[in-house]
């Protein structure tokens, strides 16, 4: 059983809001869920829509089809109506969202005092609940669907609270950032979590500040950690120079935007996975990990925090707008690995090639040891990193039809695969790489390389790190703005392995 509401309107009439109350019901209720959002960059007007799947199984990515189609203005229905089912719903004739969210909540049977206790958090609670009422006693229609599943709590979260819960977990003491989709989510998580935590947050006026800002609470003995998207990525990576020449601990936000340029700055995309191996000039160690999911991103947002402390190097945290602005639900507890700072204040540090008392120096003796000791700890990562959960294997475990990818589309892959013969590789760790990663290729047939991008950087690092090509014609890249949907990647799959 997989069910689909759509729900669509103009920008300020809170399609978010009811999306947020409708997936708070369906959770009650014991459904999994999974909601996105696609909205333009803009404050009114134009056309935002909420997509939400349920399921008495885990569901993970979208369908193309709707079951439930709330048309919060004239727009919506012309734009979608084609992607309803046959025996699908149609609900419009008001703009009100809370009105609708009575409507739907009666038509699912969902739980009115869940509904309720949500509208109480909102402003004109009073009001609010004049229109869920009204809404709620309007509807006489059934949508019946059935969960058999058990009673095992389920929770909801979306990427941004993930990451925020996973530093804040780590110890954060500092969070820097300048305002900039997708990562201002994490600002605005940990902002609102100041009150009740032990860490700041500070918006300063750029990002060059940020970065600079960030390693100097780091050199000063705190937990620092910065946040930024595309081209405000590129503005810090002298800055990230700096870290690995100094050897600060530093742990780097990246959610990624399409690009280049400003691209477009409301939507999705994996396009800077090259810039996040390889920005910064000279040689330095890094470590970049791209988690799947907010349960990951608590797990591995702590376990950059832990290597970057370690190692006192800087560590990029990758995501994207589709994994921090989609709200996912899942069992069971993240399993977080804690860090002790490394830094001891006072202490020196230089920009520069310097001796043991970090004093700038030209000797070249000290130059070739310094280069040494580097490659050294490059060597103790790698061997490190080997003994965490750097990748995954989903699927059947004998299939010769080996699917790979990392980051958010990991939801959509796991989707598509079920009751198909392939196994899934989601590789966590981009830097660095594990070397157990070519023993999972030896066994395959076919490899299928699945990314939201058009010049697949992953089959690059793949071929780069395992010697293994990958055929242009098994690369299934979307590179629109939009994520994957289950039933077109499925579809790519089937193309690809029959």
């Amino acid at each position: 059983m997989r069910e689909n509401i759509l729900i669509g309107g103009s920008a300020g009439q809170g399609p978010n809001i009811l999306a947020s109350l409708i997936s708070k019901g369906l959770i009650d209720k014991g459904f999994f869920v999974f909601s996105s959002r696609e909205y333009e960059s803009r404050v009114r007007g134009g056309h935002n829509f909420n997509m939400i799947t349920f399921s008495d199984e885990p569901v993970h990515s979208n369908s193309a089809k709707v079951d439930i189609l709330i048309a919060l203005d004239e727009n919506t229905e012309g734009i979608h109506q084609e992607r309803l089912n046959k025996n699908g719903i149609i609900l419009k004739g008001s703009s009100d969202n809370i009105f609708y969210a009575g409507r739907i909540f009666k038509i699912l049977e969902l739980n009115f005092k869940i509904l309720d206790s949500e509208i109480k958090k909102l402003d004109n609670y009073e009001q609010n609940l004049i229109h869920a009422t009204e809404g709620y006693n309007s509807e006489k229609r059934k949508f019946l669907v059935e969960n058999k599943r058990g009673e095992e709590k389920i929770k909801i979260m979306n990427g941004n609270e993930a990451i925020s819960e996973g530093a804040i977990l780590s110890g954060v003491e500092f969070y820097y950032s300048y305002p900039m989709t997708p990562a201002t989510g994490v600002l605005t998580e940990l902002s609102q979590k100041q009150k009740d935590g032990k860490h700041i947050t500070i918006e300063l006026e750029g990002e060059i500040s940020c970065i600079n800002a960030a390693i100097g609470s780091s050199i000063a003995g705190a937990k620092a950690m910065v946040g930024t998207s595309g081209g405000g990525f590129d503005l810090m990576t002298e800055s990230l120079s700096l870290a690995g020449m100094a050897e600060v601990p530093l742990v780097i936000y990246l959610s990624q935007r399409p690009g280049p340029s400003t691209g477009l700055a409301t939507y999705t995309g994996q396009g800077d996975l090259n810039v996040a191996l390889h920005s910064g000039h000279g040689e330095f160690n890094r470590i970049v990990i791209a988690p799947g999911d907010p349960l990951e991103a608590i797990e591995k947002t702590s376990e950059i925090f832990y290597f970057t402390q370690r190692y006192k190097i800087p560590g990029i945290l990758m995501s994207d707008k589709h994994l921090v602005e989609s709200y996912y639900s899942f069992t069971g507890e993240p399993r977080v690995t804690y860090s002790e700072k490394s830094i001891k204040w006072p202490a020196r540090y230089n920009s520069y090639e310097s001796g043991e008392n970090k004093i700038a120096t030209e000797d070249p003796k000290i130059v070739n040891k310094n280069v040494e000791n580097r490659i050294l700890i490059s060597k103790r990562l790698q061997e490190e990193i080997e003994k965490f959960q750097s990748f995954k294997l989903y699927g059947k475990k004998d299939s010769e039809n080996l699917i790979i990818s990392w980051g958010s589309t990991k939801g959509a892959i796991l989707d598509a695969i079920k009751e198909k013969d392939c196994r899934f590789l989601q590789i966590i760790y981009l830097e660095p790489f594990s070397n157990k990663i070519k023993n999972e290729l030896k066994n395959a047939k076919k490899i299928i390389v699945v990314e939201n991008n058009g010049t697949s950087p992953l089959s690059s690092l793949i071929t780069k790190k395992t010697g293994y090509l990958i055929d242009d014609k098994n690369k299934i890249l979307k590179y629109d703005g939009r994520p994957f949907l289950f039933e077109e990647l499925s579809n790519e799959i089937d193309r690809r392995i029959k």
